[in-house]
């Protein structure tokens, strides 16, 4: 099986479990995207690999406006996030759709994924829609299912991992990763890490707070679409402005708020 033919899933879309997975996937896409933040970071990478999937047709957008039989759903590279839309090249070839082909850049709705996944060491977090349809594969099917994807180690197809759990093995980095539990989910330790080298960075040249990039972005932006609280109150204490826009008219709070980051967004709203 080809990468592409590999990555690219036909099912019914009036499917609940499916349409269930898809909601998992996107209300839990925050984890997927603090880690990308992170892994932007680090002079070593970390991930294997980090993708999004989403459905596509050759409607008038070239998107999906709904499920139906012409949609293909398909994997994206290079993903970034605006706090409204995720963007990326396309990893497959379609099937049949002409409106986009193999590495297009694309963008679309967050409301319109339909899952992602990154890996670790070869270990899959998230991959909700594979899982679906690995749980209802045979053993020996969903081995070969796996090998397809390179070997990839997905795990109990009922049993999504989000995040790195403690003592999962891996060395260094699994260690770096984590602590959190599935159920409960805390700061990432990378946050709570570089907190205090944020805080001699701007003790050193206080200015940074305030520095914009092309797109109106600052600093606190960043950390607060990342969900990264104890950064979030290093810039607040260092005179960050919790009002400032970007480019496209959004402020810190509505960024945290975007992806559902309760304590940051408690962090950055106005007193009252």
């Amino acid at each position: 099986m080809s990468e592409s033919q590999s990555k690219v899933f036909l099912f019914d879309g009036s499917d609940p479990e499916m349409q269930r997975a898809h909601e998992h996937a996107r209300a839990n896409f925050r984890y997927f995207w603090r880690e990308v933040h992170w892994e932007r970071r680090r002079i070593i990478p970390g991930l294997d690999m980090a993708s999004v999937k989403a459905p596509f047709s050759d409607g008038p957008q070239g998107s999906a406006q709904g499920e139906n039989p012409e949609v293909e759903h398909m994997w994206l590279s290079d993903v970034d996030f605006d706090g409204r839309e995720v963007s990326g090249v396309l990893l497959n070839s379609p099937n049949w759709l002409t409106s986009v082909k193999e590495g297009d850049p694309v963008s679309i709705p967050l409301s319109q994924i339909s899952d992602w996944m990154y890996v670790i060491g070869g270990e899959v977090y998230g991959a909700y829609t594979v899982n679906l349809l690995r749980s209802r594969m045979g053993r020996a099917e969903r081995a070969e299912h796996d090998e397809a994807w390179g070997g990839l180690d997905f795990g109990d197809p009922a049993k999504i991992r989000v995040v790195p759990q403690p003592n999962e093995g891996g060395g260094f980095l699994k260690s770096w990763f984590g602590k959190p539990s599935q159920t409960e989910i805390g700061e990432h330790p990378a946050s709570e890490n570089i907190a205090g080298e944020i805080q001699k960075q701007l003790a050193q040249d206080p200015s940074i707070v305030h520095m914009k990039d092309d797109n109106g972005w600052t600093f606190l932006h960043g950390e607060a679409l990342a969900g990264s609280l104890a950064c979030v109150k290093v810039l607040l204490a260092a005179g960050a402005d919790p009002k400032v826009r970007t480019n496209h008219g959004l402020t810190p709070l509505a960024l945290a708020q975007s992806l559902g980051w309760d304590k940051v967004a408690a962090l950055l709203a106005p007193v009252s």
